[in-house]
C-alpha cells in the first residue's frame, strides 16, 4: 500500500469511530493519561494520531507543547475545534512525519494496531525522541478477559482474529504482550514500565450499555482499574513506557 492510499484508508476509519459517543473509550483514554503521567517529563510532547482530540486535551494539560500529527483531516478539524493553545496540528503519515526536531515525550497511543508497518512506526518515532525522551504506547489486547469469554462462547475462533468490531475500526493487528514486546526491541526501544489498562470483563458495546444504564460507575472503574495492575493479561489494553536501547 502506498502513501496516497493509506490516507485514504485513515479516512475511511474516521467515519468508523465513536469516541465523542463511547463511554467505555473515553474511560480507557482517561486511565492512560493516569497511568503515563508519571513518567511525563520535559516540555516538548508530540502526539502520534489525535482521534477526536479527546486525549489531546488531556495531553496539552501535562506539556508546554505539544505537537499532534494525524493523516485523517476530518480527525484534524475535530481535534483543532476544541481550541487549545499550546498544540500544534499537522496532516501527514506517521511513517515519514519528520518536524526537524525532537520530543522529551511521543505519545503512540492506539496507532500500532492500525497502521501497515508498526516497526517502521516505532523506528521513526525513536528518530524524534531525545536522548532521555520517553515513548509511551496503548494497544488492545488480544488476551482481554473479554476477548478470552468471546472465544469460549464460540464468537471468535483463536484470539489473534480480528472481529467485526476490529475490522470496522481498521485494525490490522491484535497485540499480546509478547508480539508488542518484540516489535519494540526490533525497532531499538527498550521498555522500562509496562502493565495494562483496566480489567475488561465484556465486549466495548456491552460496556457501554452498563455504563449509560448506571450500572457501572466510577467506583467500578477505579476498582477494574486496580485489578488491571494485578493481572495485565487480562486487561483491555497492554501499555508500554519506552526509552532508546543504548
Amino acid at each position: 500500500m502506498n502513501d496516497n492510499d493509506e490516507l485514504k484508508f485513515l479516512e475511511q476509519v474516521y467515519s468508523t469511530y465513536t469516541v465523542d459517543t463511547s463511554k467505555q473509550t473515553k474511560v480507557m483514554r482517561r486511565l492512560a493519561i493516569k497511568t503515563f503521567k508519571p513518567y511525563i517529563h520535559g516540555e516538548s510532547a508530540l502526539e502520534l494520531g489525535c482521534s477526536d482530540g479527546f486525549m489531546t486535551e488531556q495531553l496539552s494539560r501535562l506539556v508546554k507543547n505539544l505537537d499532534v500529527v494525524d493523516g485523517s483531516k476530518n480527525f484534524l478539524e475535530k481535534a483543532q475545534d476544541r481550541n487549545l493553545e499550546n498544540v500544534e496540528f499537522m496532516y501527514g503519515l506517521f511513517e515519514t512525519f519528520n518536524p526537524g526536531k525532537k520530543y522529551d515525550t511521543i505519545i503512540a497511543s492506539y496507532i500500532l494496531e492500525h497502521v501497515v508497518d508498526p516497526i517502521r512506526i516505532l523506528k521513526n518515532a525513536r528518530k524524534l525522541l531525545k536522548p532521555d525522551g520517553r515513548l509511551f504506547i496503548v494497544v488492545p489486547n488480544a488476551r482481554a478477559l473479554s476477548r478470552q469469554l468471546a472465544l469460549h462462547m464460540g464468537l471468535v475462533p483463536d484470539l489473534k482474529n480480528l472481529t467485526e468490531n476490529d475490522y470496522n475500526h481498521g485494525h490490522r493487528r491484535v497485540y499480546d504482550r509478547v508480539f508488542l514486546n518484540r516489535d519494540i526491541r526490533i525497532s531499538g526501544l527498550k521498555v522500562i514500565n509496562e502493565g495494562g489498562l483496566m480489567m475488561k470483563i465484556l465486549a466495548d458495546f456491552q460496556m457501554d450499555e452498563l455504563f449509560n444504564s448506571g450500572f457501572l460507575t466510577d467506583e467500578h472503574v477505579d476498582g477494574l482499574y486496580q485489578l488491571g495492575l494485578e493481572y495485565p493479561d487480562l486487561c483491555g489494553s497492554l501499555y508500554s513506557v519506552c526509552v532508546h536501547d543504548d
